[in-house]
């Protein structure tokens, strides 16, 4: 009788880690991984994983069993939610990243799995913005598409943009020409709404607490945004600024808005925003009192950008101001509760703040 052989070891191996105990090998990974880039990656860490308000993100390492060195990592940060007028225990899917040698699909499938079991106990929902090289792999570990991450953008001064289709010594004065007819309108309809009183703050403003306490939120899936998130997602991210732009009918009165904005180059990006309307669609005039106010900030803007999923009702305002659909970014999700499996989620309220950074 032959006899049997024994089956060859497993070379991959998933685990849940601990950040306090498993940070060198993380950062390790990710400096492997990700390569040399100017983000500092120890600050990132601290800030996400060892400073979270709403606990410890979970998460999963896998290791090369014949050497016994961690190869990859994937990770749920916790994040609070609504879903149909209630709260659940959401994951945000960060960090994935396995070494070089190593980065073929099984290890990667394997870390999710590994993640996905473990979020299980802890979450109702995990949902991600995989780019388009981690696309393949959350889909074949079981997280469907649900809906686009769309990045529109409003051209503010006009110059640079024509001088692409035409001479420069032309495109400047056309430009401005252009920028005062889109300015004339913008203050002839402010001219018929209530006026608005527009605050630049460095910090998240506590009133933004009353503005959500006060609004309609939908049934929708949505972030619960209130100055928790604001502070530790905006305030305390290492290596950004934000300011966010307030708006309200009197001085420190109420607000009716806000918007937390961050600069890239001639771009003002509307990380987050909030508004007493934005359940339904957040109206044409406070996204006018938006454009001016970028406008008019000494930074001299060229442009206001926006990334936001929604349902069409509520890209209405924003279209209608004159932001221009550029690009999208799938969104995937998976419930993990039994109680809410299945359930399609065809009304959402995501914005780049929804992600990890």
């Amino acid at each position: 009788m032959n006899s049997i052989a024994p089956a060859p070891p497993a070379t991959y191996a998933a685990y849940t880690g601990d950040p306090v105990n498993d940070r060198d090998a993380v950062l390790t990974v990710w400096g492997g991984a990700l390569g040399q880039v100017s983000r500092p990656f120890a600050a990132k860490f601290d800030w996400f994983y060892l400073s979270c308000p709403w606990g410890t993100p979970l998460l999963e390492l896998l290791q090369h069993t014949p050497t016994a060195n961690c190869v990859g990592t994937a990770a749920a940060g916790p994040r609070r939610m609504l879903w149909q007028g209630r709260e659940i225990r959401a994951g945000v899917l960060v960090d994935m990243a396995v070494a070089t040698q190593h980065r073929t699909l099984g290890p990667a499938l394997m870390l999710q799995a590994g993640l996905r079991t473990a979020a299980a106990e802890r979450f109702d929902l995990l949902y991600g913005f995989p780019n388009p090289k981690a696309i393949a792999v959350a889909t074949r570990a079981g997280y469907p598409v649900i809906g686009a991450l769309r990045r529109f953008t409003c051209v503010l001064r006009h110059g640079g943009y024509f001088a692409r289709s035409m001479p420069r010594l032309l495109a400047q004065p056309v430009g401005y020409v252009f920028d005062a007819w889109r300015n004339t309108q913008r203050a002839l309809r402010a001219r018929r709404s209530p006026c608005l009183v527009a605050t630049w703050r460095d910090r998240a403003d506590p009133r933004m607490d009353e503005l959500w306490l006060n609004s309609e939120h939908g049934n929708g899936l949505i972030t619960v945004r209130d100055t928790t998130l604001l502070r530790w997602r905006f305030d305390e991210l290492p290596g950004i600024k934000t300011r966010y732009l307030c708006l309200s009918e009197l001085p420190d009165g109420p607000l009716l808005a806000w918007f937390a904005c961050q600069i890239d180059g001639s771009t003002l990006q509307v990380r987050d925003f909030w508004s007493r309307d934005a359940a339904r669609g957040t109206s044409r005039t406070l996204i006018d009192a938006l454009i001016r106010a970028a406008r008019s900030d000494c930074q001299q803007h060229a442009a206001l950008s926006i990334e936001y999923a929604a349902p069409a009702s509520k890209l209405l305002g924003w279209l209608a101001a004159g932001f221009v659909e550029r690009e999208q970014q799938p969104i995937v999700g998976c419930w993990l509760n039994s109680a809410t499996d299945g359930q399609a989620m065809t009304d959402i309220h995501l914005t780049a703040a929804d992600e990890d950074e």
